[in-house]
């Protein structure tokens, strides 16, 4: 099995503006044509943790995925990360797993934000989404997602879980705590990509982007500026900590209701 390489965007985001946003994105994305499997970019990354889904949503087959699907095919990598979207007359933050041939999938938030009344403007998914690429079975989620253990509870055998966010640094802490939780506890490489900066509520973001190992190791751990960082992920490794400690062999059988 081939190893992954897998880039992290942190980045400040313009308020509720869309072409500033994928402009300032697509420069970013310019240094990593082929150098990379799968990039990452933060919860809502063509506008912030807006609560304003009328004036900013897209049709599922509109200018942001026609940009996702560009900037997949130049880099000859997965991009992903979520975005609004309205279909059916309702609002949904969606993540997109693009690849580089065009082909994508998606996920809608399950968890939605109460303290920021998320779930008053949007629908909730219902459906976790499990990708396999290059041999790597991936699950992907969206920030509050992280604070529920059991949806992110590795039962489909994932080795790499994925959170993008837009998380305040206030609770910075939880972010980083809990990202060691899901890591050590189903065994994967986790990755948290988070915004930095000012929203425009004015909520400030530290980033704190991080990956954690399988083991609980930290790889990888930035806050409070932009980057953009890669790094290889060991599949094998991988696999011979969890035949040495088969934990996940151990865990309890049900199902959610």
């Amino acid at each position: 099995m081939t190893n992954l390489k897998v880039t992290a965007i942190q980045t400040n985001l313009f308020w509720e503006d869309i072409s500033a946003n994928l402009k300032q994105l697509e420069k970013q994305l310019v240094g990593l044509i082929n150098t990379s499997d799968i990039i990452i970019l933060p919860e809502m990354f063509s506008t912030g943790f807006s609560m304003t889904p009328s004036k900013l949503a897209e049709a599922q087959k509109g200018k942001t995925l026609n940009w996702l699907k560009k900037q997949a095919q130049q880099t000859e990598a997965v991009i992903t990360g979520s975005y609004i979207v309205k279909e059916a007359g309702q609002y949904f933050n969606r993540l997109v797993w693009m690849q580089p041939d065009g082909k994508f999938q998606t996920y809608d938030k399950k968890h939605l934000f109460s303290l920021s009344d998320e779930p008053k403007h949007y629908t909730a998914g219902q459906e976790k989404l499990i990708v396999e690429y290059k041999g790597w079975k991936i699950c992907p989620l969206i920030c509050y997602d992280l604070r529920f253990p059991v949806w992110s509870r590795n039962v489909e055998h994932y080795d790499l879980l994925i959170y993008v966010a837009n998380w305040p640094e206030k609770r910075a802490h939880h972010w980083r705590s809990l990202l060691m939780a899901r890591a050590i506890e189903n065994q994967s490489y986790t990755i948290g990509v988070n915004r930095i900066g000012n929203d425009g509520n004015d909520y400030y973001h530290s980033g704190d982007t991080s990956l954690i190992d399988f083991a609980g190791n930290i790889m990888l751990h930035t806050a409070h500026v932009a980057g953009i960082h890669t790094i290889e992920l060991d599949y094998q490794k991988q696999q011979a900590f969890r035949s040495r400690f088969q934990f996940l062999a151990d865990k309890a059988t049900f199902e959610l209701s």
